[in-house]
């Protein structure tokens, strides 16, 4: 990381603390180099939701190809799991992009707000469909199909949820994305 990068970086994570301990009411400790700061469940489902909002869209349509198109089990999951990085990743740098970062530094910032929250979101979801017996196979038209994959999407939520609470009260993840908006 570039001494412009790491000031960068430093500038946003007092910021995005100081917003999280305003709304909790407790100040925040320091914990190393970084100022550790409570953050509200409300603050973690907000960017759980559009973690999950850009997941399920290229969780579902690579479902949806895989599955119409025959394909087996393992070539639709890289797919679905391709899809939902690109359109996780797309919906993060839209709104960085939209406060004035260059695209150059927006995709440093979309990739490490949103890597680790996507990976465990596809982990758990795609787990889950592949648990349901018969759920790979149904195919589009079936009820199987469209509810394992709600389901797997809103298990997903809920084991990311502390995910991206650990990280924002770090300073890291949608903290990040949250400061340059403000």
């Amino acid at each position: 990381m570039s001494g412009s990068e790491t000031h960068t970086r430093h500038q946003a994570v007092p910021h995005a603390d100081h917003g999280a301990a305003g709304r909790s009411g407790h100040a925040g400790h320091h914990d190393g180099h970084r100022t550790v700061a409570p953050t509200s469940w409300a603050m973690a489902a907000q960017a759980t939701l559009h973690c999950l909002t850009g997941c399920a869209i290229g969780e579902v349509l690579g479902m949806v190809i895989g599955t119409s198109l025959g394909w087996s089990a393992l070539p639709t999951i890289v797919l679905a799991v391709a899809l939902a990085f690109t359109f996780g990743y797309a919906l993060t740098l839209r709104g960085v992009l939209r406060a004035g970062v260059g695209l150059r530094a927006a995709l440093r910032i979309a990739l490490a707000a949103d890597t680790l929250s996507i990976a465990v979101m596809e982990v758990v979801d795609n787990a889950a469909v592949l648990s349901v017996p018969g759920a790979m196979e149904a195919g589009v038209t079936s009820w199987v199909f469209w509810v394992s994959l709600a389901g797997a999407l809103a298990l997903a939520f809920v084991v990311t949820l502390p995910v991206n609470r650990w990280m924002i009260s770090r300073g890291r993840g949608h903290a990040v994305v949250h400061a340059l908006r403000s």
